[in-house]
């Protein structure tokens, strides 16, 4: 074989590498060694791509849960359908009921030492999170203790190939379940939900439109809020005029470098004004120092305003 076609080869995947054998001695017959090749090179290698990008799976969520119905409308619509569609995350939901050996499929129980509520069995949730659960799964569990989800943990979280979450109910889970089986526990505010379905589904939306390919986007979650530390720019569409509300001039300019310190500004400026803490966390140049500088000369913070 020629240097070229060797200097590609290994880079087929093992279907291309059998069609090239087959191939090869009978088209090189009808036309120049070089010609060949680098046509089927650019050819092979494409249908190599397009076969890494069906066969990966790049996330895998499976959800506990004694409501796969309520989670199940959610994630058959709109964006995570369509990334499920396209094989880049898969999501398994596993009713706890199922995993229950009684005939009424009791999950809970009266908490020992008296006092209000239930609390979930630990029985069938070992036996669901055993059976679930692969080598490498990351188990969560929702629950007002575990530390504030934020967008910083989706990212940690998006780098994860399985993720089993848990969802509570009642006064919460046996605490052997959270002893033994739960790797961590996240929360979603400070505030009291009567169940985990809610925070599997942020927890998904979250975590899924970081993995490349699911927005429509290619660096559409990068400019989210709070993923650069800031929260976002002001959005316009069209009509340009509504109502005597115009669109900012620079926006209609065409001018990319100018569009892009507006928003970069505006951007600055709302989180100043609504978020003043994340700046402290914020990766700041010169050049947004001086533009907050600025503002402060200008005015304090709405919330230092209203105080």
């Amino acid at each position: 074989m020629p240097p070229y076609f060797l200097q590609h080869y290994s880079e087929f995947s093992s279907e291309a590498k059998q069609l090239s054998k087959q191939w090869l001695t009978q088209l090189i017959l009808y036309g120049g060694m070089s010609h060949f090749c680098r046509w089927f090179v650019g050819r092979v290698t494409m249908r190599t791509i397009q076969e890494r990008k069906t066969k990966i799976i790049m996330i895998h969520f499976d959800i506990l849960t004694l409501f796969p119905d309520m989670l199940s409308a959610y994630f058959e619509d709109s964006i995570l359908k369509r990334a499920q569609e396209n094989q880049l995350i898969q999501i398994g939901l596993h009713n706890i009921r199922d995993y229950t050996t009684d005939k009424h499929h009791i999950v809970d129980d009266t908490p020992f030492g008296g006092g209000g509520g239930m609390v979930m069995k630990p029985d069938p949730l070992f036996r669901a999170i055993e059976s679930v659960r692969a080598d490498n799964t990351h188990v969560i569990f929702f629950s007002p203790q575990g530390r504030v989800f934020n967008q910083s943990i989706a990212q940690e979280l998006s780098q994860r190939g399985n993720l089993l979450l848990v969802c509570g109910r009642y006064e919460g889970v046996d605490e052997r379940v959270r002893e033994t089986l739960i790797d961590e526990e996240l929360s979603i505010g400070d505030y009291v939900l009567t169940g985990g379905e809610l925070p599997a589904m942020v927890l998904v939306d979250a975590v899924s439109r970081l993995i490349p390919g699911v927005l429509g986007a290619e660096h559409g979650a990068a400019q989210d809020s709070h993923a650069t530390g800031l929260l976002e720019h002001p959005h316009y569409t069209r009509p340009a005029n509504f109502r005597g509300m115009e669109v900012p001039d620079v926006l209609l300019s065409g001018h990319h470098a100018n569009i892009d310190q507006w928003r970069r500004q505006e951007s600055l400026r709302r989180t100043w004004q609504r978020r003043p803490d994340m700046l402290e966390r914020a990766a700041l140049s010169k050049a947004d120092k001086k533009f907050l500088v600025q503002l402060k000369q200008q005015a304090p913070p709405a919330e230092d305003a209203d105080g």
